[in-house]
């Protein structure tokens, strides 16, 4: 922006300098032939005295030789005489042209090699005529104009340099506000809800105070509608306990077998994710910065052993491979934790029990994928899964799961892709790019690490 101005200062003050130096030059160049022939008249008028009185040639030598111009010999005396003219000093005008001058009884301007010359009539004895000849060169004609030239142009480049500075001055002025506003935009974008712009910004334009004004406000607006959310979540959670105290009691009276163990661990494992759910809901208001990043390898290791009790009881084969190093993506740990869980719930929801799955996370330098794929019939439209609402088909399918997979993988610029996997079912690949910051820090050696659940 501040180029911008920088260049329309210029472009303006530039035509406005031409539309008045232009006129000005020509009218010192007009000023300048004014000025030499003004002085050549009054270089004339100086010797009509003279002739007035006599046409002695001694005299008259005397007289023309006290002038500057006779002394330069710029000017000549075209005395009457029996027959003609006599002449003293350097003439130009050749007899035409003089005897033109006589016959009028005016002043004129003739133009002679190297300039012009002013003859002045001048009556003397006995109603002759004599004719004063004051010769102006061309370099009289332009004196002082170049100098004129040269003052005007530097006139108009200070001018053009004024007008510069102040143009970047103000540039600079709502150039700054404007970087101040799209930092406080970048602030809220990484999360910082406390962001806000300087809405009494004096270097400000009013448009843009006025943005800053509806900023601070959509940003108060954003804060409370997480505020509200929060709260919500950890509201919707918190009555999840009732149900889960149920269970607990109920899987105390069963007694002491295998099956009633795995259903007190799973119990218990569901009671501490609502418990955390609600702590991180709750947590968050505490610290107005929404820390945007998690390692994935350790969310798909945590998400992983969290769905191995569920695995185990409904005979699944499962393994695990490419979480033995970090793999730093761009959001939020909870979101991510959402986004796993949503594609590992539909392994178990839409597949039968004993189907085997594997989990991959592959780090690259500019994306980390989370690869989720099983031994099931696969997904028959891999477009309409995708599509809020719609679903992977089945009873009690929301439509939700793979959805909100796809806004996780989308908040960094990336996707979600929906194949068949060489198990012969669904193959989904969550791809989330990485900034510069974020990537995988050094070059992990894969191996693979494998559990063998046996078949009850």
């Amino acid at each position: 922006m501040r180029w911008a101005l920088v260049r329309v200062a210029v472009a303006v003050t530039t035509m406005v300098a031409l539309a008045f130096l232009v006129p000005l030059g020509l009218m010192v160049r007009e000023t300048a032939h004014d000025r030499a022939f003004n002085a050549a008249e009054r270089q004339a008028a100086e010797l009509g005295p003279a002739l007035a009185i006599t046409t002695d040639h001694t005299a008259l030598q005397r007289a023309l030789a006290s002038t500057s111009g006779g002394a330069q010999g710029l000017i000549a005396v075209h005395v009457p005489e029996d027959g003609g003219l006599s002449t003293l000093g350097t003439p130009r005008a050749d007899a035409l042209q003089l005897a033109s001058a006589t016959a009028s009884g005016r002043s004129s301007t003739v133009g002679v090699p190297g300039g012009f010359a002013l003859l002045q009539p001048v009556a003397v004895d006995n109603a002759r005529i004599a004719v004063v000849e004051v010769f102006v060169p061309e370099a009289a004609l332009s004196q002082g104009v170049t100098a004129a030239w040269l003052v005007l142009s530097g006139v108009a480049a200070a001018l053009v340099l004024i007008s510069v500075l102040v143009a970047d001055r103000l540039g600079t002025r709502i150039v700054g506000a404007a970087r101040r506003l799209a930092t406080a935009a970048r602030e809220l974008g990484s999360g910082d809800l406390r962001a806000r712009a300087p809405a009494r910004d004096r270097d400000a334009p009013p448009e843009l105070r006025e943005a800053a004004a509806a900023f601070n406000a959509m940003a108060a607006r954003v804060q409370q509608l997480l505020a509200t959310e929060r709260e919500l979540a950890a509201d919707l959670s918190h009555r999840l306990r009732t149900p889960l105290t149920v269970l607990r009691l109920n899987t105390a009276a069963l007694g002491e077998t295998e099956a009633a163990d795995q259903t007190r661990h799973a119990v218990a494992r569901l009671e501490h994710e609502v418990d955390q759910i609600i702590r991180a809901a709750r947590g968050r208001g505490d610290d107005e910065t929404v820390v945007l990043g998690c390692d994935a390898a350790d969310v798909v290791r945590d998400r992983t052993d969290f769905w191995s009790a569920l695995a185990e009881d409904q005979s699944r084969r499962w393994r695990v491979t490419g979480t033995e190093g970090r793999a730093l993506v761009p959001v939020s740990r909870a979101d991510l934790v959402a986004a796993v869980d949503a594609v590992l719930g539909n392994v178990f929801r839409h597949t039968a029990e004993g189907v085997d799955f594997a989990v991959d996370v592959r780090a690259t330098d500019h994306a980390v994928t989370v690869r989720v794929f099983d031994a099931g019939p696969g997904i028959a439209d891999p477009e309409a899964a995708l599509r809020r609402g719609a679903g992977v088909g089945g009873a009690g399918s929301t439509g939700l799961g793979l959805d909100i997979a796809r806004r996780v993988a989308e908040s960094t610029g990336g996707d979600v892709v929906i194949g068949r996997s060489p198990l012969g079912g669904a193959d989904i690949r969550i791809r989330l790019r990485t900034a510069p910051a974020a990537a995988t820090t050094g070059r992990r050696t894969r191996h693979r690490r494998s559990r063998s659940l046996t078949r009850s």
